[in-house]
């Protein structure tokens, strides 16, 4: 565990592939993760070695509107506080962009369960911040 090492970087296609199928998510053509992938604001991997074993990013405007996506660990990794540090490097990079806009509204969407990691870093429902439900298109 003390050879996790955090880069900022965009992940290769079959990494990000890895993770996310490993943790439920399933995989997605190689281009269209390529594509996504570099339309980050931000992101960051960890790696036991050359192995990587974590992710998480940030998509958005950079001005007014920021989005947490895809904070994932190999279960084999998961409750070492692997996902606590990723947050930790992408809330860094959320208050660097805060200087440009103090009113900047960052979000995350919580995959169910796991609302409670969250809230460990400050983040509340939409309920309790007086903006109602969220939802998502379904077509």
């Amino acid at each position: 565990m003390n050879d996790i090492q955090y880069k900022e970087k965009i992940p290769a296609p079959e990494e990000y592939n890895y993770i996310a199928d490993s943790v439920g998510w399933g995989t997605a053509e190689n281009k269209i993760v390529e594509t996504a992938l570099n339309n980050s604001i931000y992101s960051i991997c960890a790696y036991d070695g050359d192995k990587m074993i974590g992710y998480g990013r940030i998509i958005g405007d950079k001005m007014m509107f920021l989005y947490i996506q895809d904070i994932m660990v190999l279960p084999e990794y998961q409750s070492q506080k692997v996902g606590s540090h990723i947050m930790e490097k992408i809330l860094k990079k959320v208050k660097e962009l805060k200087k440009l806009n103090p009113n900047i509204r960052t979000y995350v969407g919580p995959s169910k369960g796991l609302e409670g990691f969250y809230k460990k870093f400050g983040f509340i429902s939409r309920e309790e911040a007086d903006l109602g439900k969220g939802m998502i298109l379904k077509i």
